[in-house]
Parts: structure tokens; C-alpha cells; sequence
């Protein structure tokens, strides 16, 4: 026989500190599960929705996966248009952006707030980078420079110093924000575009890093054909896709060394419930020993103990997962590719309050175990 539902749960608000304090850690531990995986999720969807299937781009082949380092000519784009046949055109405009990519020392609001990573385009950028869209202001103009929504996060400073109207520093020069942009939560959202030919005069560059086209799937084969035969060249010829998949194998050390802090949040967790556990069972010993001396047997007051953990942890799961929608997802963080929003979605509540749930549960059971294997006649003379 089992004891009563209600017996567990009152248990709780009789010893109403020692409940609060295993509430509160249980509810650290979700809640830093949550952050981690966060991390995880958000580091994953920006690195996932910066490609686009129908975008190839064109880089220096000695420069690997670092686009900012990639230095090519800036004839580059017409070559590939009188070459290669595919390229979407739309009133006898290409769809080719050609763009200088470079991380510079930014300045904002009078101090220098770190590296910044800038984008040189053209009017024709927006026909490649489908999901740009502008929340205010307008595209750049000469001396001008829009701005990403994560700007703030990757430089470390206030929103305000880069309102539109205001100013920021970079390569010698002052420039006017003239608007800020999102990109679906791609990694364009923590870049800083201007114009082409003003950061290669700012600069002192003609060249530039890269070329983005949008181009039918078929032809990306033709793309990179060429850019095997013009050896002159020296260009690498990549899928979008491709090139971000590939970053996300580059990271996929930090990825692990997250799920593997997971773990250890998770482990760390269990032993800080089972010795909460410890102390609330070594006060309740006459409790048990009475409890089996009126026909309870061991296993229905463990149950009833187990109970009790798992309505802890479920209560401390659901409020962080609450505090966790609420405080920490759409959290800007800075990061070494720029700049990405937290992450909490179904997968990481999931995980988490699945967490939360194990340590409520497996945290009772040793206490437990240890003090129903107490004599009953001793244990009901105990103090």
C-alpha cells in the first residue's frame, strides 16, 4: 500500500527552509543547463541560416575557410559573368555582389570597442543577400554605414551610441549610421556594411575578398570548373551552404566541450540533490521507522520520498524554463565569428527539465535507501 499523494506534498511545506534551499538549487542547475544549451542552439541556427542554397561564393583558394583573409581581383565578378553561364539576372541586372570582407578595430561612442567586422557591398548586394531587410533608417551612402541588430553585442557597447544619426570610427575615418538591418538570425546581423568603393578608399585597396552570386544549382559546377582552369586566378569556388557546414565542423570542438559542460551541470547537480536529500532524510528518521511500524512498508515510503523530489524538480524546472524564455532567449552574446543570439527552444527545455526531473528522482534514492535500512526499534528511539 502506498502512502497518500497529499503526504509527500505537505512533507514539503512542513520543513519549509530546507524546501526552499533544494527548490532554489534545483532551479540554478536548470536554469545554467539552459544557458549552455542556449549557447549550443544558438550557435548552430546562425551558422545554419547564414547559407543559402541558391548563393555561391568565390574566394582565394590559400585562404581556406578565412574570408578575411582572402584577397582576389577586382575583374574577378566580370570574369565570372562573361564565363559562366547560370547567374540569375532580373531587368538585365546580375545577381553578383562583389564584397570586401575585414575585421577592423571599431570606435563607438568615444572608446574603442573591439574588432568589428565590416562588409563592403554594392547596390546589388540585396539581390544576392535575399534576407537582408532594413528596420530603420536607409541603405548607406557615401561616408555612411549600416549596421547589423547584433552590432552592439559584438562591439560591447550601448544601443544608443549606435543609433542611427550617430557615429562610429574605423580605418582613420568617421562614419554616419545610416541604418541597421536583421538577416532572419544569420551571422550578417553582427557585421557593419558600407560602401564598396568607400572602404577600399578607406583602406587603401583595390581589390576585394570575395564574390557572392546567385546562380541555379546546375551551374555551380560550371563555377567551380572554371575557377579550376583559370589557375592564373587562384580562386576557390564554394556552395554557401557548403562554406557554413563547414564552419560548423570547425566548431564543433566548441559544441562538444558545451554538451560535455551540460554533463557536468547535470552530475554536479545530482550529487549537490542527493546530499540536500541527505540532510532532509537523516531528520526524518522516526518519521520512516513510525510510518513502518503502522504497516507502511519500505518501498511505499520510498516512493512517497521519490515523489516529493520529483514535484521540486518539476516546480524548479518549469520556472526556469519560464525565467529562461523570458530573460535569456534572443540573449545577444559576443562570439570570435561576430555575434549570435541565445537560443531557447522546445529541444533545450526539453533537455533541461528532463534534467531537472533525473536529479529530483535519482538525487532521493541513495538518502533514502541509506535511512530505511535503519532498524525500526532504534530508529524510533532516535532523536
Amino acid at each position: 500500500m502506498l502512502l497518500p499523494w497529499d503526504y509527500g506534498v505537505r512533507n514539503l511545506a512542513r520543513r519549509p527552509i530546507r524546501t526552499l534551499l533544494t527548490f532554489v538549487a534545483l532551479f540554478i542547475v536548470v536554469l545554467l543547463v539552459l544557458v549552455v544549451i542556449g549557447f549550443v542552439r544558438g550557435l548552430e541556427r546562425s551558422l545554419a541560416r547564414s547559407g543559402d542554397p541558391d548563393v555561391a561564393l568565390v574566394y582565394a583558394v590559400n585562404s581556406e575557410e578565412n574570408i578575411e583573409s582572402s584577397s582576389i581581383n577586382a575583374n574577378v565578378p566580370a570574369l565570372i559573368t562573361a564565363s559562366v553561364e547560370g547567374a540569375w539576372r532580373r531587368y538585365q541586372v546580375v545577381h553578383v555582389s562583389p564584397e570586401m570582407y575585414l575585421g577592423t578595430r571599431v570606435i563607438a561612442g568615444g572608446q574603442i570597442n573591439g574588432l568589428g567586422l565590416v562588409r563592403g557591398v554594392t547596390r546589388t548586394a540585396p539581390l544576392v543577400r535575399k534576407d537582408i531587410r532594413i528596420i530603420d533608417g536607409d541603405w548607406p551612402s557615401k561616408g555612411e554605414v549600416m549596421l547589423g541588430r547584433l552590432v552592439a553585442s559584438k562591439l560591447g557597447t550601448s544601443e544608443l551610441s549606435l543609433a542611427v544619426g550617430q557615429s562610429i570610427n574605423f580605418e582613420g575615418r568617421s562614419w554616419r549610421i545610416s541604418g541597421r538591418f536583421v538577416a532572419q538570425g544569420s551571422a550578417f546581423e553582427s557585421e557593419i556594411w558600407c560602401g564598396l568603393e568607400d572602404f577600399q578608399t578607406a583602406t587603401k585597396r583595390q581589390d576585394i575578398s570575395l564574390v557572392a552570386l546567385r546562380l541555379s544549382p546546375s551551374s555551380i559546377g560550371l563555377l567551380q570548373l572554371f575557377c579550376k582552369q583559370r589557375t592564373d586566378l587562384e580562386l576557390r569556388a564554394i556552395a554557401e551552404t557548403a562554406y557554413y557546414a563547414a564552419l560548423q565542423k570547425h566548431y564543433g570542438p566548441v559544441r562538444i566541450l558545451a554538451w560535455f559542460i551540460v554533463a557536468l551541470v547535470a552530475s554536479s547537480g545530482v550529487f549537490a540533490g542527493m546530499n540536500m536529500m541527505y540532510g532532509a532524510v537523516a531528520g526524518r528518521v522516526r518519521e520512516f521507522a513510525t510510518l513502518q511500524a503502522i504497516g507502511y512498508r519500505r518501498r511505499s515510503i520510498l516512493v512517497s520520498l521519490i515523489q516529493e523530489g520529483l514535484v521540486l524538480a518539476a516546480g524548479a524546472s518549469v520556472l526556469a524554463s519560464a525565467i529562461s524564455l523570458w530573460m535569456i532567449h534572443g540573449m545577444a552574446i559576443r562570439f570570435t565569428m561576430g555575434a549570435f543570439a541565445l537560443v531557447v527552444d522546445e529541444f533545450a527545455i526539453l533537455i533541461a527539465c528532463a534534467v531537472g526531473v533525473s536529479i529530483g528522482c535519482f538525487g532521493t534514492i541513495p538518502p533514502a535507501i541509506k535511512a530505511l535500512r535503519a532498524d525500526v526499534a532504534a530508529s524510533l528511539k532516535a532523536i
